[in-house]
């Protein structure tokens, strides 16, 4: 079933059975009637992660509160991914920006990693899942990605799953084309890694490429900042092995 374009969508943690009447309350209620200004019979679409996306009508508005009702299944659940976006924090709202972007791209895990240059080692995690699910809510998927706590990047590659590659992006590669390295490839949960801001300490990318697991590959012949290597590297990834390039 395709996306609907024309109705807005909203992520709740009701489940969703046909029929269902569901009470929506606090901030989902006031942005239902005083930013969308919906009315009583106006239809909105509404999914969970778990149980696809439903279409819904609007059958009671009150002061603190509205009731949907559930009229039908619009797609079926479906999962993401399994591509896993590594990356060192950046400051607010470079890191809202980086966030949305990534859900927007298809990951299905965003792993924090702290690194020697790392600008920002406290991360606002409530921030983190609520880009997550305003992301979500206007890209169209119907799972949202994880957030998990930040490690550091030993940890990182302790715990790495080493039958499946980890994309480190190293602005001082030798070439300026990434595809080749990917397009050789099978990869069931591949990794992207993006450092900070400062880029990786020569320790760290010495310590990275001792890990046989961990590929390193340029981004072009520029350097990027970091929120703007993420799109990129995350999007050459999905041209070559990643959803888009499924027919």
């Amino acid at each position: 079933m395709r996306i609907n374009y024309k109705l807005k969508r909203l992520f709740i943690r009701q489940p969703l059975v046909i029929n269902e009447k569901i009470k929506i309350e606090g901030p989902q209620a006031f942005y239902i009637v005083h930013v969308l200004r919906m009315q009583e019979g106006a239809e909105i679409l509404l999914f969970n992660g778990q149980d696809g996306e439903w279409l819904a009508k609007l059958i009671t508005i009150k002061k603190k509160f509205v009731v949907v009702q559930l009229i039908h299944q619009e797609r079926f659940q479906t999962a993401l991914s399994n591509l896993i976006y590594c990356f060192a924090p950046l400051k607010t709202a470079r890191l809202d920006y980086m966030v949305q972007k990534a859900v927007e791209m298809g990951v299905s895990v965003l792993q924090p990693v702290i690194t020697h240059h790392t600008q920002v080692t406290r991360i606002n995690m409530a921030r983190m899942e609520s880009n997550v699910v305003e992301a979500s809510e206007q890209c169209g998927i119907l799972s949202l990605p994880e957030c998990v706590p930040a490690v550091s990047l030993a940890e990182l590659l302790a715990r790495w799953d080493e039958t499946q590659p980890l994309f480190f992006c190293d602005e001082t590669h030798k070439s300026h084309n990434p595809l080749p390295l990917f397009k050789k490839r099978e990869m069931l949960a591949p990794g992207i890694l993006i450092g900070p801001e400062g880029g990786f300490s020569q320790e760290e990318r010495s310590f990275l490429k001792k890990h046989p697991f961990v590929i390193s590959i340029p981004l072009g012949p520029r350097i990027l900042r970091a929120d703007t290597a993420a799109v990129a590297a995350l999007a050459l990834l999905n041209a070559t092995i990643g959803d888009w390039s499924i027919d």
